[in-house]
């Protein structure tokens, strides 16, 4: 790729689906790592940021359970946007790959009309296939995500801009694999949660009510039909929840929910107290 077709990707990325740049990364990004090609440099720098959040690479099946049992993992189940290919065997990933995933295909299918398909996920080693790179794979740490590569150029060319402007954002490393034509992706997971939750910083908690969006964009409301703030409410920890079902229940992100509570990690316990923000009219 020439410097002229970067530059191009970089410019006009920005503009599909609504994609904001946020700048800041601690981490250094050179012109490899933003290319899509990959290479050991970029396994590399994808093994190390594993180790800088204190990631387990699981080893077994057994391993890939416990960790869905404590909520590390959260399920992947597939939805209008996105489906899991039948090869998935563990369809599981760390919350923030979800998030990735969910808003990835749901502005993937806006764009160009088809459903995103997810080929991979959490691998523990014991279910390394014969090409993966043995000593640098993060997919045993339940960070990264497969992606099937389209047929459709059009296709192919917005997912490749938006990977390159994520990367350039420092919230991904993405690699384009051909032998099977696939996008892998590593989510920087710390990174990602932070960048959707200034994303997100102006929009609102809860939807508003049908009838109050709908007089809104006939203009028919004022300021007071639509005016809102944001209220906190306690929510007591059951066992058996995680940020991500605590979110999902309560309509907001596990970003805002981390952020609401001043949390570092997505790791909570049975009894614990969490401030819930919530919309009130």
């Amino acid at each position: 790729m020439t410097a002229a077709t970067a530059g191009h990707l970089t410019r006009t990325g920005a503009a599909c689906a609504g994609l904001l740049l946020l700048a800041g990364t601690a981490w250094p990004r050179d012109v490899a790592a933003q290319s899509l090609r990959g290479g050991e440099a970029s396994m590399r720098e994808q093994y190390l940021r594993a180790l800088a959040y204190d990631y387990t690479f699981l080893t077994d099946p057994a391993h890939v359970r416990h960790f869905v049992n404590h909520n590390l993992l959260v399920p992947v189940k597939g939805n209008r946007d996105y489906q899991l290919d039948d090869e998935v065997s563990f369809p599981y990933a760390r919350p923030e790959v979800l998030t990735f995933i969910e808003r990835l295909s749901r502005q993937y299918r806006a764009a160009c009309g088809e459903v995103l398909v997810v080929t991979s996920l959490t691998r523990p080693k014991s279910h390394q296939p014969r090409n993966s790179s043995k000593r640098w794979s993060v997919h045993p740490t339940g960070m990264a995500v497969d992606l099937r590569r389209s047929n459709t150029p059009a296709c192919r060319n917005w997912i490749q801009r938006v990977l390159l402007e994520l990367e350039g954002t420092g919230v991904v490393q993405a690699t384009h694999e051909r032998r099977p034509p696939h996008y892998h992706i590593a989510v920087y997971t710390k990174e990602y949660a932070d960048y959707v939750a200034r994303l997100e910083a102006d929009e609102p908690v809860l939807a508003q009510p049908e009838s109050a969006v709908a007089a809104q964009a006939a203009g028919e409301a004022d300021e007071s039909t639509v005016a809102s703030s944001v209220s906190l409410v306690s929510y007591k920890v059951r066992s058996g929840d995680s940020l991500w079902s605590i979110s999902r229940a309560h309509r907001i992100t596990v970003a805002q929910l981390k952020m609401a509570n001043k949390l570092t990690s997505n790791r909570i316990y049975a009894g614990q107290w969490l401030d819930i923000p919530v919309r009130s009219r």
